[in-house]
């Protein structure tokens, strides 16, 4: 009897405690049950913001119709068993990171006609079991290539009316489940970056429906085009190949050595092309050209004189004059379009060879002085110190000072034109190339 007693206490206790769930309630929602699920619905409250006291049970939440402006970190920690969550038509124009993140079990998220341009992407790597995703008519300009990752049960995505110029090739590889995507009425740019998503969408097994609005708005040229009948172009990712000149003709020549690099880029389209140059004095950035033809400072490039101490060039060179030890270091060279990027680096040192010895690098090289005239050779000869070596030792030499320097009087005739230095020194340049 005892035990029936206790029993029925344990019950009552239960049944008082799940009362008390669903009687908890925000003041201007309404809570029940319905159909077997725990429904909170705050739909067309005028409300401005998500409202605490939940019932932590709740399954369904309707926050359609009010005026909400943003969604902040942890807006939903109540409710973290929520399978359905109506967001549609507030004014919600930011989604914060960890605002989302925490619904686990959401199987329905609706953020559709609202104002978002700042939507906190990885929140969704949280949410695999999402099967339904409602993103149209908002201010949506980008969507990372990595996120839809986590949702591979997601069957219905809509991002429609919204402002998405391009789209990362791959982007709706991880949904494997998908059968509906609503794409149409976005501002694409019909560029080399799209034409994947125009092959995917021709060939994939999933839904697209409205694809006469699926159109082009830029180039001007192709303004209003389909983009299911968009003719191929002229695509390939950038390539890049970094060589060496150690002077430039009719280059002012300086005290010290003249490097120029020289960056042959090719890409469709038009590549952009950086440099990133490492050196004791530190890492330098520059985005080219930053000089004109003249050599002079561009308008708005960043440079502390009027001619950078590096100076990239609209064709791809890159000229240091007044090369010494701080320039020695690693240049690289960036060219970047909407396919992809490729880069190319060399490690250049200095070094002062006698009759022999090691390089910068440790790399046994041979030298000799020539007779005749003052002038200084050294034999291009260099002994790797094994076949992985990928190095590249050009021996410089000048006598005469400018004169020659102007004449070639003095260069040896085993040395290329403009392989010179100014002052009676011999000096080796040691380019390593990776």
């Amino acid at each position: 009897m005892t035990s029936g007693v206790r029993m029925q206490e344990l019950c009552l206790l239960c049944w008082v405690v799940l009362v008390g769930l669903v009687q908890a309630c925000p003041k201007p929602c309404d809570c029940g049950e319905k159909y077997g699920f725990q429904i909170a619905d705050c739909a067309y409250r005028d409300l401005e913001a998500v409202p605490p006291g939940f019932p932590a049970n709740v399954t369904t939440l309707s926050l359609s119709a009010n005026r909400l402006p943003s969604l902040p970190e942890g807006a939903f920690r109540e409710v973290l068993l929520l399978q359905s969550l109506w967001l549609a038509h507030n004014e919600i124009r930011t989604v914060a990171a960890g605002a989302l993140a925490p619904l686990g079990h959401l199987k329905s998220l609706d953020l559709s006609h609202n104002l978002i341009s700042d939507f906190a992407w990885s929140d969704l790597h949280n949410l695999s079991a999402l099967q339904l995703l409602k993103m149209d008519s908002n201010e949506l300009t980008f969507i990372p290539r990595d996120a839809f990752r986590s949702l591979r049960a997601l069957r219905s995505l809509q991002l429609n009316h919204n402002r998405l110029h391009t789209l990362a090739e791959g982007t709706f590889e991880p949904l494997t489940a998908l059968s509906h995507l609503q794409i149409n009425d976005n501002p694409f740019d019909c560029t080399c970056s799209i034409m994947w998503f125009k092959t995917w969408a021709l060939t994939t097994a999933v839904s697209i429906p409205e694809q006469d609005n699926i159109t082009c708005t830029s180039p001007h040229v192709l303004k209003g085009t389909r983009l299911n009948r968009l003719l191929p172009l002229p695509c390939s990712a950038p390539s890049v190949q970094l060589t060496y000149q150690p002077s430039q003709d009719g280059a002012e020549l300086q005290p010290g050595f003249v490097l120029a690099l020289h960056c042959d880029v090719d890409g469709q389209p038009a590549p952009q092309l950086h440099w990133h140059i490492q050196t004791p004095r530190g890492t330098v950035e520059i985005a080219s050209p930053n000089v004109g033809a003249d050599g002079r400072a561009l308008p708005g490039a960043l440079a502390a004189s009027a001619r950078p101490r590096f100076q990239a060039f609209a064709n791809g060179s890159l000229l240091i004059p007044d090369f010494g030890k701080l320039e020695e270091g690693t240049y690289s060279c960036l060219a970047t379009n909407e396919l992809g990027s490729a880069e190319s680096s060399v490690n250049v040192a200095l070094a002062t060879p006698g009759e022999g010895g090691e390089d910068a690098l440790g790399r046994r090289f041979h030298g000799k002085a020539a007779e005749g005239k003052g002038c200084y050779t050294v034999d291009n000869e260099v002994q790797p110190s094994g076949p992985e070596d990928n190095v590249v030792i050009i021996y410089l030499s000048r006598t005469g000072g400018p004169e020659a320097a102007a004449t070639g009087e003095g260069v040896s005739a085993q040395q290329p034109p403009g392989l010179l230095l100014l002052g009676q020194s011999i000096l080796l340049l040691v380019l390593t190339f990776f």
